[in-house]
């Protein structure tokens, strides 16, 4: 593979940079190709890499031949390329769709689109802690500035505090990595691991502090409880298009848990195994729980799409902490889905909202949609998959979430708090799908439709269910495949520190 698994960074880097100078910078239309086309190119170079990592392999990119723990390393293996391959198609959705118009809206979308898929493409791919750092930090800062896109201001004060969270998020982090190069001598991932189980004394102490500064820092990315409650106010405010681009945002955070307490302070972490267990349990499922009251209290569509991202994450943190293959495989099954579905629905809230008139997409009764039969399904399909119903592809991670659980003891808990979070999701999409298309105040419709190039994004996302239901073998084979990948340590370190160590392939 040698330098194709830095092109999933460097493209859009290049992108960003070129679409800010002319003549994309001043020409919409070349500026809108040339974003779709960067795009594309990442979503082709991420896939390529998806399927070289299917055969098992690890790839190892060592930047400038300097071998850990001092150089900076890339690792391409089935995890990392399965999120940079969802995160390169949601961004050329989103990008393709924004392209009708709503890039129109504010200054410099496309660049800083380019700018949020590199780090966030880069977070998944370092090897290192502090590059996560740095990657953390691209993606955050392209973040603020797509929050102020078409802004107000009530979008000025939700990304007021969102950067203020952020920013404390990144001092707390900087902290953590502190502490632990001062006991490890290194932020290596893979050079982590094995000298993590080495410590003894006081250095334990001091490791595990790190540690579970670390856990504050992903909790507040992942919107965890009781770090959650930036993200509600924060998505629902943003600008649809942006918001379905942040669906993937909160997943970097869980990703970094998923890495950092699996690999570094995993079952070879000798006194530190497991020591984020105790705390990610008890907070997953009591973030599932207000996930579901806040989505049973949403006033409007984003929102109530905001509080689903909540439980999602919730389920996904509690997949973490069963520190099981089976149930790892299924949260990766469940990453797929719950991206691309809660996209969707912040895209049709934005075609709701516009053909609503003044109601927007609050709740309550207001004018017809203009386009309720392509809506109206787009919505179904959305809300079936969300809930978890037959025969879309959230039934199938809802099961297999359900049986992994069911394997681990002390996790029944699991199965009454996950379920009756589907019922009340059920129950708020319900009452939302009847409130935005079957009351109304009037029967005068909005003459005004959506764009066809918006339809279409959002029937190619829809789209994307059945066909996780089709080919729900293959995925499934490839997430437990990445799941065991994952949680073999030993496989992992010595093929990082092998290759680091003797430059990239």
């Amino acid at each position: 593979m040698g330098h194709l698994v830095t092109l999933p960074i460097l493209l859009p880097m290049l992108g960003a940079i070129l679409l800010l100078l002319p003549p994309c910078g001043k020409n919409v239309k070349v500026r809108r190709t040339v974003s779709q086309v960067f795009a594309l190119f990442t979503l082709v170079a991420s896939l390529i890499l998806l399927n070289y990592s299917a055969s098992n392999n690890i790839e190892v990119y060592a930047i400038g031949n300097w071998s850990a723990p001092f150089g900076i390393v890339l690792v391409s293996d089935m995890l990392s390329t399965l999120l940079i391959s969802l995160t390169s198609l949601l961004a050329l959705c989103c990008i393709t769709y924004a392209s009708a118009g709503d890039d129109e809206s504010g200054s410099f979308f496309h660049p800083l689109m380019q700018f949020l898929v590199m780090g966030v493409n880069g977070a998944f791919l370092t090897g290192d802690l502090f590059n996560l750092f740095v990657f953390f930090e691209v993606l955050l800062i392209a973040s603020y500035s797509l929050l102020m896109h078409a802004g107000d201001k009530h979008k000025t004060r939700s990304a007021l505090h969102y950067v203020i969270l952020n920013l404390i998020g990144s001092s707390i982090f900087l902290i953590g990595l502190g502490v632990l190069y001062g006991v490890l001598g290194t932020l290596n991932i893979a050079d982590m691991a094995v000298k993590v189980s080495q410590l003894t004394g006081d250095d334990v102490a001091l490791a595990k502090i790190g540690g579970l500064l670390l856990l504050i820092v992903f909790g507040l990315k992942a919107a965890i409880l009781p770090l959650h409650l930036w993200l509600p106010k924060t998505y629902s405010s943003a600008l649809p298009v942006v918001a379905a681009m942040f669906a993937i945002m909160t997943k970097v955070g869980v990703y970094a848990m998923l890495r950092v307490y699996t690999i570094i302070f995993g079952e070879q972490a000798g006194e530190l195994a497991f020591m984020a267990q105790s705390w990610l349990w008890p907070l997953a499922i009591l973030t599932i729980a207000i996930g579901a009251i806040g989505v049973l209290a949403s006033e409007d569509l984003r929102k109530l799409t905001a509080n689903l991202v909540i439980i999602s994450v919730g389920t996904l943190v509690a997949a973490i902490s069963m520190h099981s293959v089976m149930a790892t495989a299924a949260a990766l099954y469940y990453v797929i889905h719950s991206t691309l579905m809660i996209a969707v629905l912040f895209l049709l809230a934005d075609l709701i909202s516009v053909q609503r008139g003044k109601v927007s997409d609050r709740l309550v009764e207001g004018r017809p949609v203009a386009q309720p039969y392509i809506l109206g399904a787009g919505f179904l399909v959305a809300a079936l998959a969300v809930m978890g119903m037959p025969p879309m592809s959230g039934f199938i991670g809802k099961i297999w979430l359900l049986k992994a659980s069911s394997q681990i003891n002390g996790t029944y808990i699991f199965w009454p708090v996950y379920l009756i979070a589907s019922f009340v999701v059920l129950i708020a999409l319900s009452r939302a799908g009847s409130y935005l298309f079957w009351r109304h105040s009037n029967n005068e419709a909005t003459k005004e439709k959506a764009a066809p190039l918006k339809t279409n994004v959002i029937i190619t996302l829809l789209l994307c269910s059945p066909l996780m239901v089709i080919f729900s073998g293959p995925i499934s084979d490839f997430t437990l495949a990445a799941a065991k990948q994952l949680h073999d340590v030993t496989n992992h370190v010595n093929t990082v520190l092998a290759i680091s160590n003797h430059g990239s392939k």
